[in-house]
């Protein structure tokens, strides 16, 4: 469906082409998630891998919705927090899972799209609704287990000035601390391996219709 397209372009604009998401662009990103949800619920809309992974992709800005509405009742209330480090990490990370999760899924999208566009039969076998829902969920379990990393490693650091020098603490501090810096290096690499990736895929996608 021609909304559907429209939602992925702006998805595609919002966490590919965009260096950081602003409030224009995930307010209209949490409106165009709600809208596709409602879509996807009709029973026109028919059961495919790329409708599942559509579906997902809306559902990950839940998570952008807690950390907003987290922040506009602590704002506006006035909400006393007793540890304000951790709730400030713990929603950055949220608004980074739900980042990783959308460049995921949109490749994933986009690699569906290559291979109905190139291989329309040879890859009829893998694109099938019980393959996009499992590659969901993988994508939900690898990026919760990376925001789970991310807010012990920060919870750490928060911790360390009043843990003793030689407490085992120090040492999974150290730990935690590399792992999480590994990893963030990692995704930060992942992010521009994946739009070179989805700009490639397009440019092929838009010259082989254009040749047709």
């Amino acid at each position: 469906m021609k909304d559907l397209r429209r939602y992925l372009v702006l998805k595609y604009v919002q966490y590919l082409v965009l260096s950081s998401s602003n409030a224009i662009s995930t307010f209209l990103g949490l409106l165009g998630s709600l809208y596709t949800i409602i879509i996807l619920q009709s029973a026109k809309v028919s059961s495919k891998s790329t409708a599942v992974l559509i579906a997902s992709l809306a559902k990950a800005d839940i998570l952008v919705s807690v950390s907003v509405v987290s922040e506009m009742v602590i704002w506006t209330f006035d909400v006393s927090i007793s540890s304000t480090a951790f709730t400030s990490a713990l929603l950055q990370n949220l608004l980074t899972a739900n980042a990783h999760i959308s460049c995921l899924l949109l490749s994933c999208v986009a690699f569906e799209a290559y291979l109905i566009t190139f291989f329309p039969t040879e890859s009829r076998h893998l694109r099938t609704v019980k393959n996009a829902t499992l590659t969901s969920r993988v994508i939900w379990i690898l990026v919760a287990a990376e925001c789970t990393l991310f807010q012990t490693d920060d919870l750490l650091k928060a911790s360390s000035t009043s843990a003793p020098t030689r407490s085992p603490c120090v040492l999974l501090f150290h730990f935690s601390s590399t792992a999480a810096a590994l990893l963030k290096s990692l995704s930060y690499f992942l992010g521009i391996l994946l739009r070179i990736v989805n700009v490639y895929i397009y440019y092929k996608i838009f010259f082989s219709m254009s040749n047709r």
